[in-house]
């Protein structure tokens, strides 16, 4: 496994693997299995597999985040070893923005809605870091995972916004034995705290199950009211919405798939999870 921390090493090493596809895993450190296993798929399908280890500063709207977000780079290489990943990119705040960027991106309602609304910048802070990323590596094949579904449909935004040749993959969710999606964040919760949060895939596996005898509007009572049990749970959003357009719903009538989607804070740790809904 080779590290590099350049922009000029990384693509010196790339121009001599000009002829390979490449798989580029985008990852902000304080790594878990659900990381690895987008490693894992990328060394399927690609010859060569690149993660990245970078802290993105332009995608935090709370400083206090940034500061509090879980750092281990010894701990993350280790792990990218053993799952021999071939390349980890490691650059500082510098070498990725050497100059201001003041980039505004427009992704449509995918600016406006769930995650947009209650993390105001979030998204153009993802989008520029990717591109960059994009810019710099040019991979064949970028993988992220749909626990952050709405930033996955962002990136596959931004590929075409850009008319990048990237092609942008979902992969499935990832989860602890008790449900919870896995998350870097997730280090920060004590064993009793994870307990209660594993609630949260409970509620959102009634809500996928019961389109056919409930309405939208029982089941997102339904989730509020269960949400509402737990003290330590402070509920931030709950909405269903299409799985194209992450339009946000009202009734049945669409005859597109849809998604539940939530986020809720837990003793000051914010948690994202969505399900698909079973017609």
């Amino acid at each position: 496994m080779q590290v590099f921390t350049t922009v000029n090493e990384i693509q010196s090493f790339l121009k001599d693997q000009k002829e390979k596809s490449v798989g580029f895993v985008a990852t902000m450190g304080a790594l878990h299995q659900a990381h690895i296993s987008l490693i894992e798929i990328s060394k399927k399908e690609n010859e060569v597999t690149i993660c990245s280890i970078f802290v993105n500063p332009k995608q935090f709207n709370k400083k206090e985040d940034l500061v509090k977000y879980p750092r281990n780079t010894d701990a993350d290489l280790v792990k990218l070893e053993a799952a021999n990943c071939d390349v980890v990119f490691i650059p500082s705040v510098e070498e990725m923005y050497p100059t201001e960027v003041k980039k505004e991106f427009n992704f449509g309602i995918l600016s406006d809605v769930m995650e947009a609304e209650h993390r105001p910048g979030h998204f153009n802070g993802v989008a520029i870091v990717i591109e960059r990323f994009f810019v710099i590596l040019n991979p064949t094949n970028a993988y992220f995972g749909e626990k952050d579904f709405q930033q996955l449909a962002v990136v596959r935004a931004l590929a075409e916004q850009i008319n990048s040749s990237v092609k942008v993959v979902g992969c499935p969710i990832f989860r602890e034995e008790s449900g919870l999606a896995m998350s870097s964040r997730n280090e920060r919760l004590t064993a009793e705290q994870k307990v209660v949060a594993s609630q949260i895939n409970k509620a959102l596996s009634f809500v996928s199950k019961h389109k056919k005898t409930h309405s939208i509007a029982e089941l997102k009572d339904y989730f509020i009211k269960e949400i509402d049990k737990h003290s330590l749970l402070e509920l931030e959003y709950f909405e269903i919405a299409k799985d194209t357009t992450l339009e946000p719903l009202t009734d049945w009538i669409s005859t597109e798939g849809q998604i539940a989607f939530t986020a809720i804070n837990l003793s000051g740790v914010r948690l994202i999870d969505n399900m698909t809904i079973i017609n």
